[in-house]
């Protein structure tokens, strides 16, 4: 059974015409249709995806979003995911934390990459349910800064090293 196509009436015709008009004009204006606009983090927060290795078996990796903390020295794990790639602890430190405690904690080392870039650090074992956090000594041995304007990283045209003077 084949339709034919039905002709509208005269009178109606102007009235689908404007209807498409109309719905095309409202679906430019609706939300889901225009892209979506890139939220800022909080002032003060950056974020970036880091890969951790263990040196040891550099096929066993995890990857996640890390919070880059300048406050931070070292580099911080979540224990699991440390243990799941097989990275284990080599020593034990005590560190200041920012409400002026102090806590000993596991430290292991660690294999970064991040930005193009890889770099060899000691990690933190932190409490499981903690925010990974790429520490400072991670981002000057990749040649990496914070811009303190915009908060974005930026790489140094060249790395920082630091000699002693001649005696």
């Amino acid at each position: 059974m084949t339709s034919t196509p039905r002709e509208l009436p005269p009178e109606n015709q102007g009235d689908v015409t404007r209807d498409v008009r109309e719905a095309h004009r409202r679906s430019r204006r609706l939300p889901s249709l225009r892209p979506a606009r890139r939220k800022r983090p909080p002032a003060g927060a950056t974020h970036i995806t880091v890969t951790v290795k263990n040196p040891a078996a550099r096929d066993r990796v995890w990857q996640s979003e890390f919070l880059v903390d300048t406050g931070a020295i070292d580099s911080l794990v979540p224990r699991r995911y440390l243990e799941a790639i097989g990275i284990e602890p080599i020593s034990s430190r005590t560190y200041e934390l920012a409400d002026g405690s102090r806590e000993p904690y596991d430290i292991g080392a660690a294999e970064f990459e991040f930005m193009g870039e890889t770099v060899f650090g000691m990690v933190v074992f932190v409490d499981n349910d903690a925010e990974p956090l790429l520490g400072l000594t991670a981002l000057e041995s990749a040649g990496i800064e914070v811009d303190p304007r915009n908060q974005q990283l930026k790489r140094l045209a060249a790395v920082r090293l630091k000699t002693l003077a001649p005696t």
